[in-house]
This record gives C-alpha cells, sequence and structure tokens, in this order.
C-alpha cells in the first residue's frame, strides 16, 4: 500500500465565490468538468498529461457541498486497491461512506471516516492495458 496523500477537495456553498476566492488568493488554476460536476485544481505547474511537473505539491478538486459529499475537505491517500483497504480500514474501527466509484477511465475514488471521525478520500489507479 503506497500511503501517498495524492489529491486534496474542498468542497463549496458557492461555486463562483470559492473558485475566485482560491484563484485570486492562491494562483490556482481552475478546470472545468461540466459532465463529473467537478472542478479539477492544479496548485502549481503541470505536465502536458495534466498531472503535477515538480515534486512537492499534488493537485485537487473542488465540489458543490451535498448532503450527501464530505462535508469539509478531505486528503485522499493512493492504494493499490480501494476495497482491501476498505476492509483494513474497517477492520481497524472506520468507516466506509458509500460506494466505490469510477472516475473516468483514470480510477476508483471512495470516501471513508477514520477512527476520529474525520473524512478522508482513497484514490486506486486504473490498470493501463
Amino acid at each position: 500500500m503506497s500511503g501517498r496523500v495524492v489529491h486534496f477537495e474542498v468542497p463549496f456553498n458557492d461555486g463562483t465565490r470559492a473558485k475566485d476566492f482560491y484563484r485570486e488568493v492562491f494562483g490556482w488554476q481552475l478546470n472545468e468538468y461540466p459532465e463529473m460536476n467537478y472542478t479539477g485544481v492544479a496548485t502549481g505547474p503541470v505536465s502536458e498529461s495534466g498531472m503535477p511537473a515538480e515534486p512537492g505539491y499534488i493537485g485537487g478538486g473542488m465540489f458543490e457541498r451535498a448532503p450527501e459529499s464530505p462535508q469539509g475537505p478531505v486528503i485522499t491517500i493512493e492504494v493499490p486497491n480501494i476495497d482491501d483497504a476498505l476492509t483494513a480500514i474497517r477492520s481497524k474501527g472506520g468507516a466506509q461512506l458509500g460506494e466505490k466509484m469510477p472516475v473516468g477511465e483514470m480510477g476508483f475514488a471512495a470516501y471513508f471516516t477514520d477512527t476520529e471521525g474525520n473524512v478522508l478520500g482513497l484514490w486506486e489507479t486504473a490498470a493501463q492495458a
């Protein structure tokens, strides 16, 4: 299990206000993905693939806060297999939130709570053909 933090998410109530705030205060580059109702965030330079182009920072995303979505910021941890990670999480007192979700052809995501009630995310990169 890699256990690396690879992504973050920031929920919002007012998309225009939140996006303007982060763009203007921190210079974040925002990319809209309307088919996913999601905004990608680049916090530094990106390669042609859209991934961070230099070590030391991660990208993230923003989404509209809803009753079934996380209510606060989320850090996302990379794992080789979400199902195995969720089994380990449950065995140590954490809890799965919702179902494992495909994210385009890139991979899979899921949310969980740790033993302190914090909501975190899991990321599994899709196997390359």
